[in-house]
């Protein structure tokens, strides 16, 4: 292995020395320090050496690889240097243009709203709680009070894999925590989920936020609470809201929540269908169904839970129409944030 490695070396020495371009430089990289390099064989080959001679042969070869990095920088120095001078003698670069700078980023809206909402229940005392995002059907429909026959299913387009599904909410997380954790919770689940759907108000992936407080004594009235803290936060003081009966299986009694419409103030148009009303999330009190696939005593223990799409709330926020302009990494929208 010692004399391979003498030649690989002089090899080596002729063809850095023979370099005139960035090009051969980034070539002689892979054939040398790359993955299926010539270094990288080496190191595989000292694998079936005895043992006694493996520390010497590493030791070679380290050493090699070292010597190999330094020459390809020196030489990448030299030919940048090299290149930025003829540019310079030739006109074709003006010393005394003003620098470009890098441009900053910035973090994506749908981040800066998800960032907002768990500052917002985290000033409230939840906690962040996370899950898989491939889940058994126990934990995605059966646990939540949806049997394999349940027309809730319906209302879902999964994604399944296998007998797995992708989780179309991040409702399961609250049975992982509640299967190892004891009561009182207070804890919010932010995540993407999936679903078969995709349209100007709909994506295959999105984010949803699932939050579930447990305790003794807590009833309707301190989930609306909570509800309209985190909505006056988000939307502002002067937002109205109100909470409509509705159907959740995992939850009774369950409620939609609207919102006073962000673009009309409640006046009507056609974001709101002439209503003056936006529907922001779903939430209600935990059926003791679910307490009981997780063990927990429903006489003794309540509980109210909520869930809410970020997109929706980002939408909104921000007065955008169109949910795929998070995904399409168009620069001209993402500055704006």
């Amino acid at each position: 292995m010692i004399e391979k490695l003498k030649q690989h070396r002089d090899n080596f020495n002729v063809l850095i020395s023979n370099a005139s371009s960035l090009k051969e430089l980034k070539q002689l990289r892979s054939e040398f320090l790359g993955k299926k390099g010539c270094v990288s064989l080496m190191l595989n080959e000292m694998r079936s050496l005895p043992n006694e001679q493996k520390p010497a042969a590493g030791k070679h070869i380290n050493e090699f690889k070292k010597n190999v990095t330094i020459l390809l920088l020196e030489k990448t120095k030299l030919l940048e240097k090299k290149s930025d001078q003829t540019s310079i003698d030739s006109g074709e670069f003006d010393t005394s243009l003003p620098g470009r700078g890098n441009p900053s980023g910035s973090i994506h809206p749908i981040t800066q709203v998800m960032d907002e909402i768990i500052s917002i229940f985290f000033s409230l005392g939840f906690k962040v709680e996370e899950g898989p995002e491939i889940e058994s059907d126990f934990y995605n429909f059966e646990a939540l009070n949806i049997p394999k026959d349940h027309p809730a299913r319906d209302m879902q387009d999964t994604f399944y894999i296998g007998e797995d599904v992708l989780r179309t909410h991040t409702s399961p997380v609250q049975i992982h925590v509640m299967e190892s954790q004891k009561p009182p919770l207070r804890i919010i689940a932010p995540g993407k989920v999936f679903r078969c759907d995709s349209d100007v108000s709909h994506t295959p992936m999105f984010h949803q936020i699932e939050g579930l407080m447990v305790d003794k004594n807590i009833s309707f009235g301190d989930l609306k609470g909570v509800m309209n803290i985190f909505l006056h936060e988000v939307f502002g003081q002067q937002i109205k809201t109100r909470f409509r009966p509705s159907f959740f299986p995992f939850t009774c009694p369950s409620a939609e929540v609207d919102i006073e419409c962000v673009m009309c103030t409640g006046k009507g148009c056609r974001v709101c269908s002439k209503t003056g009303w936006l529907e922001i999330l779903g939430c209600g009190m935990v059926d003791p169904a679910v307490f009981k696939s997780v063990g927990y005593d429903s006489e003794k223990w309540i509980g109210f839970a909520f869930g809410l799409g970020i997109e929706r709330v980002a939408m909104l926020k921000y007065a955008i129409n169109d949910i795929r302009l998070f995904f399409e990494n168009d620069l001209r929208f993402l500055k704006q944030f």
